[in-house]
Parts: C-alpha cells; sequence; structure tokens
C-alpha cells in the first residue's frame, strides 16, 4: 500500500516537473494556495545576507577573543606554579583561588556573550521577517492567495505557486541591507570579561 502510494507520488511530481513554467507564466497565475521558502527569504536576499555576515563577524571577534583570554589565562596559571616554590603556602592558596574565581568569572562573561549572540541571531530574523512580511503580503494580494505555506512542509505543489523568487526580488528592492541593522543586544565582544 505504501508504495502504491509512492509510486503514485512520484508519478504526480514527474508530472508537475514537467509542466511548462515560465516567469510570465509564473507571475500570471493566481492561486489561492502559495509557498514560501522561509529559510532562502534570509538566506538569499541582500538583507539577510547582511545580517548573517554581521554576526559571523561578531562570532569570529567572540572567538579570537576567548583565544587571547585563554592564551592570558594559561601564562598566568605557568607562572603562578613557578610562583609556587618560592612562596609560603598561605600567601600561595590565597593566589590560586583568587586565580581560580577570575577564571570563573572570565567564563560566565564569555558564556553571557555567547548566549547574547544566540539571542541576537533570534532577534535579527524576528526583525528580518516583520519587515519583510508586508513585501509578502503585497505578492500574495497580486496573486490572488488566501494562504501561503511552508515550502518545505508541502508534499507537492506545482512551481508555479512558490513565490519566494519574487519576495526576494522585492526584498532586494524595497529593504535595504542597512534597514535591516543587527540587534546588537548584549555585551559586545571586546569587552572587558573580567570587569562583568
Amino acid at each position: 500500500m505504501r508504495q502504491a502510494r509512492a509510486a503514485v507520488l512520484a508519478g504526480l511530481l514527474a508530472g508537475l516537473a514537467a509542466m511548462p513554467c515560465s516567469a510570465q507564466d509564473a507571475q500570471m497565475l493566481r492561486s489561492p494556495v502559495l509557498t514560501l521558502d522561509q529559510e532562502r527569504l534570509l538566506a538569499d536576499s541582500r538583507a539577510g545576507r547582511a545580517l548573517a555576515e554581521a554576526l559571523e563577524a561578531a562570532t569570529g571577534a567572540l572567538g579570537a577573543e576567548n583565544r587571547q583570554i585563554e592564551a592570558e589565562l594559561i601564562a598566568e596559571e605557568r607562572d603562578l606554579t613557578e610562583r609556587r616554590r618560592t612562596l609560603p603556602p598561605e600567601e600561595f592558596r590565597a593566589l590560586a583561588e583568587a586565580f581560580d574565581e577570575k577564571v570563573v568569572a572570565i567564563r560566565r562573561a564569555q558564556d553571557a556573550k555567547a548566549r547574547a549572540l544566540s539571542q541576537r541571531r533570534e532577534l535579527d530574523q524576528q526583525a528580518f521577517y516583520r519587515q519583510a512580511l508586508p513585501l509578502v503580503a503585497e505578492i500574495v494580494r497580486e496573486r490572488g492567495g488566501v494562504v501561503v505555506l511552508e515550502r518545505g512542509a508541502v508534499i507537492l505543489s506545482a512551481e508555479q505557486v512558490d513565490i519566494t523568487d519574487e519576495a526576494i526580488a522585492a526584498i532586494d528592492a524595497r529593504l535595504a541591507p542597512e534597514a535591516a541593522e543587527p540587534a546588537g543586544t548584549g555585551p559586545e565582544p571586546g569587552t572587558d570579561a573580567a570587569a562583568e
């Protein structure tokens, strides 16, 4: 039974793929049900790419900062280990405890920055989709649509009902990358982690 359904579905998909679909056909088709690939909307539009590049730069800066802090802590730990031979036990213990507290504080601060970047990604994406929604709504009205489905959730559809390319073109034409500025929430990489 399952194989029979798969064979029918494969036949229907092949039939849809064989249907001619020019750009003019796609623009002229009026359908109440349309599809949209949200991931492509973000990944392939200039505004979406600008957000991704800004976040990638911030993530890279945080990674570089983490590596620098790690190198400094390793050097400080090595120095403390060497000084152990010449220091009274009580003084060394106090220095070792202070160093451990410093490491814990830095780790918390850097973890908070990583969480802030993750939150920033979500906020940036939400802001992007809020700005893109009116442009998508215009396309839906022009096409006579009443519902838009996520393309990845649709089992079978004609290419003509997908509005992703049109939406990307509208975003590129009317939503400048500068308009989709990163949210910039949370501490930025480069701040003094030990001070947090």
